[in-house]
């Protein structure tokens, strides 16, 4: 497992970074302003948080040939060309209202949040990744442990990235400059960093009595 898991993470970007890219380009008709946020929100986000929470917070790391600290420098499309495919197989059409927007969210947030969680208790039992949080501090599976993070982190950016997606769709033609089009991509970046590190914050505050936000070391209490 662990060597498919690695290679998987230097073959998938090279594959899918450019294929996603033409099948959302092909989706919406040849608007590059359209599949900059579709494509590029889950990749700048996957070098963000998760950049941040290797090499600053040291909650995580990456057990990689190719790093930089503990982080993959290639991380943000290995998640991201991942990320934008599940996106586009599971985009039906083009939303046409509030109710179209917050369906694409919902299912979202629930397919990146299963097969994510799936992908990072994978990653858990091969040693390809460590995350050292409470439940690893108590001596829990590897399920335990990424069930305390990967429905907030993963579920909680997929909501933020269908709706953003959604909302793109419904105003595109506001989107027809560059300075428009990374104004909403930075808009949803920052809203897709914020909303799940801050309900993650909340819950770990709430159940372990700290916000998760540092290294638990395995003799300290909850």
């Amino acid at each position: 497992m662990k060597r498919l898991l690695s290679l998987y993470a230097y073959v998938a970007p090279v594959v899918l970074a450019p294929l996603t890219y033409w099948l959302w380009l092909r989706e919406y008709a040849g608007n590059h302003h359209l599949v900059a946020l579709a494509w590029g929100l889950p990749i700048l986000w996957a070098y963000i948080v998760p950049g941040i929470g290797t090499n600053v917070l040291k909650v995580w790391e990456f057990d990689a040939r190719l790093r930089l600290g503990r982080f993959r420098p290639h991380h943000g499309f290995v998640f991201g060309s991942a990320t934008s495919m599940l996106a586009w197989l599971v985009h039906t059409s083009l939303a046409q209202g509030w109710g179209d927007t917050f369906r694409f969210a919902l299912v979202l947030a629930s397919v990146l949040g299963f097969w994510n969680l799936l992908y990072d208790v994978k990653a858990l039992e091969a040693g390809i990744l460590r995350v050292y949080n409470q439940p690893w501090a108590d001596g829990q599976s590897e399920p335990a442990v990424a069930l305390d993070y990967a429905p907030w982190f993963f579920a909680g950016f997929g909501g933020v990235y269908g709706l953003g997606i959604g909302v793109a769709e419904l105003h595109a033609d506001s989107l027809t400059t560059w300075p428009a089009t990374l104004a909403a991509l930075l808009l949803a970046l920052v809203l897709a960093c914020a909303v799940p590190v801050l309900g993650y914050m909340h819950r770990s505050k709430r159940l372990h009595g700290h916000f998760g936000t540092r290294p638990v070391s395995p003799s300290e209490l909850p």
